[in-house]
């Protein structure tokens, strides 16, 4: 077997209005149109991506402090500085990388953790 990219990643969230605001507008990434019967949103990122499925509970207690110890997901930004500013003027937690490298970790409305850090 040899995998040759990754095409998606599935994440769990309680209240599909409230993940959609953070995906697409603190976020900013690009809605997708999707066919399928149960709800949720698709997201555009490149050649991948992010599915958010609608779930009555989303398990959320992560296992370390440090987030980025956590399962989480990962994204490229232009500017670091300015996503951080964007995450705190919405009242969005973070939490800078552990490892000293310029990248933070936040959290969606439902804990999912995401790493933003500029290449």
């Amino acid at each position: 077997m040899q995998i040759t990219q990754s095409l998606h990643t599935a994440i769990l969230v309680t209240d599909l209005e409230r993940a959609e605001h953070f995906y697409s507008k603190v976020l900013g990434l690009a809605k997708i149109d999707r066919t399928l019967k149960y709800p949720g949103a698709w997201y555009q990122i490149g050649n991948y991506q992010l599915h958010l499925i609608v779930s009555t509970t989303v398990p959320t207690e992560n296992q370390n402090e440090k987030w980025g110890r956590n399962p989480h997901i990962a994204f490229s930004v232009v500017d670091l500085d300015s996503a951080k500013e964007e995450l705190l003027s919405q009242n969005y937690p973070i939490q800078a990388s552990a490892s000293g490298r310029a990248a933070l970790f936040t959290q969606d409305p439902d804990g999912n953790i995401i790493e933003l850090s500029q290449q």
